[in-house]
């Protein structure tokens, strides 16, 4: 993280955490904020990548599981970096910034992935950089955002997955949320147009537009489509080969998917933690599926994504953690 801005946020309330941030001392209290009004999230549990250079489109097209060559200069996309064997090392948030391209992904497979693509380099014309230290992430959500972001003199794109250029980029990622990337002046600039809300909160915004993020306890857990990428737009069907293409593709026209991804909640007395397996009696003591990301939910308990045995998300019963353990 940029120490300017750690500074700033520190200054500001923000306590820090292994790549997460809150400023309240009970997390849900951040969600709440989130559910209740409008609020600004730094987004540290996020790093980005900038591939800059001529063949930067083609390189990253032949790498990722959507169309790149087919992004347009003011559109950002959902995609994602798989093994050979189609299971999903990263989720990647991208979009064009002039004539570079910007990846947001989990911060705790930033540099694996970085160093990981830059292996695929060889001989083509582009260049692969940690962009976290020249610029930040920041979350704007709630029914004032675009507000906040026009007090900021930014712009706010007309559409979900666009993305509009000028002092920062703003991505907007659904209906009131958005997603900007901004050097530190202009960051420091937004922060009176919205409360500031934790890592918690935007966790739990994501779970509730059923975003997934690939983070390092479920790296190479699941293939696109157990994430429901093909269902969220992360997925082209039409645009060639890439790592796991043929798994991603074998899977949609001739398998039947045993596994999908599900919003649950559940009331059990502490946070669900990423990779924790989940249960159902039809499975008995073998796992039925996993957390993929979890947050407290506003009015008590917890909201999560879980990938899960499509049977078993038929059934009454699915458990956390031990076949008998929270419902």
């Amino acid at each position: 993280m940029n120490a300017t801005w750690q500074s700033h946020l520190g200054a500001n309330g923000a306590k820090f955490s292994d790549n997460s941030v809150k400023f309240n001392d009970d997390e849900r209290q951040d969600v709440t904020l989130a559910a209740q009004g409008t609020v600004l999230v730094p987004l540290v549990h996020l790093g980005a990548i900038r591939a800059t250079g001529e063949d930067a489109s083609v390189f990253l097209h032949n790498l990722f599981s959507n169309d790149v060559k087919k992004l347009g200069p003011n559109e950002a996309q959902l995609t994602s970096f798989n093994t050979a064997k189609g299971r999903m090392l990263a989720s990647i948030i991208l979009w064009r910034e002039a004539g570079d391209y910007l990846l947001t992904l989990s911060a705790d497979i930033h540099a694996a992935t970085l160093k990981k693509l830059s292996m695929f380099v060889l001989r083509s014309k582009v260049r692969l950089m940690d962009d976290s230290g020249d610029s930040v992430l920041i979350g704007l959500a709630g029914p004032q955002a675009g507000a906040a972001l026009e007090a900021a003199g930014l712009h706010i794109p007309g559409a979900p997955r666009a993305t509009a250029s000028g002092l920062a980029t703003v991505v907007r990622l659904d209906g009131a949320r958005f997603l900007v990337s901004a050097p530190i002046s202009e960051a420091v600039g937004l922060w009176d147009g919205a409360a500031p809300a934790g890592t918690a909160a935007w966790s739990w915004l994501d779970i509730c537009q059923g975003l997934p993020t690939v983070t390092l306890p479920v790296q190479e857990e699941f293939v696109a489509q157990m994430l429901n990428f093909d269902l969220i737009g992360g997925v082209s069907f039409n645009k060639g080969c890439y790592p796991g293409q043929e798994i991603v593709a074998r899977t949609h026209y001739l398998g039947k998917l045993k596994k999908r991804m599900f919003r649950v909640h559940t009331d059990a007395t502490e946070l669900p933690a990423t990779g924790t397996d989940v249960y159902s009696p039809e499975f008995g003591e073998q796992s039925a599926g996993k957390v993929v990301i979890a947050a407290p939910a506003p009015e008590g308990g917890f909201d999560a994504l879980v990938v899960l045995q499509t049977s078993s998300a038929e059934s009454t019963e699915v458990h956390l953690g031990t076949p008998d353990g929270a419902p």
